[in-house]
């Protein structure tokens, strides 16, 4: 059996957890099965921001006449557009290995890991320990087997990121995030899109002024059937024939492609972390305390896999407390979560941090909020963006910002203007009298607070 001073399963952001150990001379196991740089950078954040980008040069294109411009696309390249993104991806994987297997005090083990005793791992028949662990494995896509799908071909995230050919007809199963986007940038590119959704709304777990906004949007771009389940799948011919009852009534759906986009799972099974001590929720998630040490002393849990949130920024968040902590066992720290934004980058994009209006009215918490529209701001009106708006909570005696929920042009990008000063614990006056540039988009950021009255 081999020892080492750590051992970091997963190569995301649990590198940031290696990578010190190693400066300090400690010996290091890394364990992956995959490529080097985690889902983000293989199969999620990055690959997909990149062929976003496509779609939404080409919805560029379509709204040119808005602005007195007459514009109209020869042809898509496909191979190009998934080419730039695997290519790239591809490298930069490939040198992240490279770098930590030239590094003297780290041995890469490039396969999967499986816990047959109490900080024991078996890799392709070695085992190896460590008196320090951290389980960085992330997660992979879920398919329910209620979708009975069995007879007939279907893809998740990981393959529509590499897809070979662009399908005519998609019907893209789910309603949150990935859907969502994989959705905004087939559908663009020209694929007739169908969304399955069990729900009354998209996005449902976003603010539900959101949800609602962006079910409308999306149900005028694409043929999106609500409160819709499927009950069979078969192929004819080439076509895969899904039979859904939708609102109660039967209807087919045909298409080229299905693309099962259902959330995710924990790799905790195929890891079998239960064999080291390692509690897990209901979900398979690990447990940790507040400064992600799992049930077994001296096994963290960072990222993904941890459940808290499904973001990379989470993830590194949370890979800097876990460095410190088991650099400093005596002065531990507890994760700061405060203020975790997030974004959706469809068409349009959402972005949100804090609570939604929903959980504020089901926690009882006092609260004021306002919307401000983008089109009634000079740059709003300027771009045409007639469906945007900002949607903000604070604290009316304090003044504390409780959340703030955006969906329109550059969303991403503006939610971080709410951001900041919450992580700050900042009050709503951060926003008000700061000066902002006029007329750039923030000012809707700016309004909205000014609605508040607080």
């Amino acid at each position: 059996m081999q020892e080492f001073d750590l051992i970091v399963i997963g190569t995301g952001s649990g590198l940031e957890v290696s990578a010190d150990a190693a400066a300090r001379g400690k010996s290091v196991a890394i364990v992956e099965n995959g490529p080097f740089g985690g889902t983000c950078l293989n199969r999620g954040c990055i690959p997909s921001k990149m062929l976003i980008h496509s779609a939404d040069v080409m919805e560029t294109i379509k709204t040119a006449h808005l602005f007195g411009i007459d514009a109209h696309v020869e042809s898509i390249d496909w191979d190009m557009i998934m080419r730039r993104a695997s290519e790239e991806v591809d490298h930069d994987a490939h040198e992240i290995e490279q770098g930590n297997r030239s590094i003297d005090n780290i041995e890469v083990f490039k396969s999967d890991g499986r816990f047959v005793d109490t900080k024991v791992l078996e890799i392709d028949g070695t085992q190896i320990t460590a008196d320090i662990i951290v389980i960085a494995a992330g997660t992979r896509p879920y398919v329910p087997e209620s979708l009975g799908l069995s007879g007939v071909p279907f893809i998740t995230s990981d393959e529509a990121l590499r897809l070979p050919k662009q399908p005519a007809r998609l019907a893209v199963i789910g309603a949150g995030y990935i859907s969502a986007e994989l959705a905004h940038f087939y559908g663009s590119l020209g694929t007739d899109i169908t969304i399955i959704c069990r729900g009354d709304v998209l996005l449902r777990a976003e603010d539900e002024d959101i949800s609602r906004r962006f079910t409308e949007v999306y149900s005028r771009r694409f043929n999106v059937m609500l409160r819709s389940v499927i009950r069979s799948a078969r192929m004819d011919g080439e076509e895969i024939v899904l039979e859904v009852e939708a609102d109660g009534s039967p209807q087919e759906v045909r298409s080229d492609a299905v693309l099962v986009a259902t959330g995710r799972v924990p790799n905790t099974d195929t890891l079998n972390v239960e064999g080291t001590g390692v509690e897990v929720d209901e979900r398979g998630y690990i447990k940790t305390d507040a400064t992600l040490e799992t049930s077994t002393p001296g096994i963290w849990a960072l990222g993904d896999i941890v459940g808290r949130f499904l973001l990379k920024h989470s993830a590194n968040l949370e890979a800097s407390y876990v460095t410190y902590n088991i650099a400093h066992p005596d002065h531990r720290a507890e994760v700061d979560y405060h203020a975790m934004p997030h974004a959706i980058f469809a068409g349009p994009q959402v972005g949100g941090v804090g609570a939604t209006e929903r959980e504020l009215k089901e926690s009882g918490t006092h609260y004021v909020s306002a919307t401000y529209n983008y089109y009634d701001t000079a740059y709003g009106s300027s771009i045409e963006d007639k469906d945007g708006f900002v949607k903000v909570m604070a604290d009316p005696e304090s003044g504390e910002i409780l959340g703030c929920h955006i969906i329109g042009t550059d969303a991403a990008t503006l939610i971080q203007e709410v951001a900041n000063p919450m992580r700050t614990r900042a009050t709503a006056d951060a926003v008000t009298q700061a000066i902002y540039v006029h007329p750039a988009l923030p000012e809707v950021v700016q309004r909205a607070f000014g609605e508040l009255g607080v």
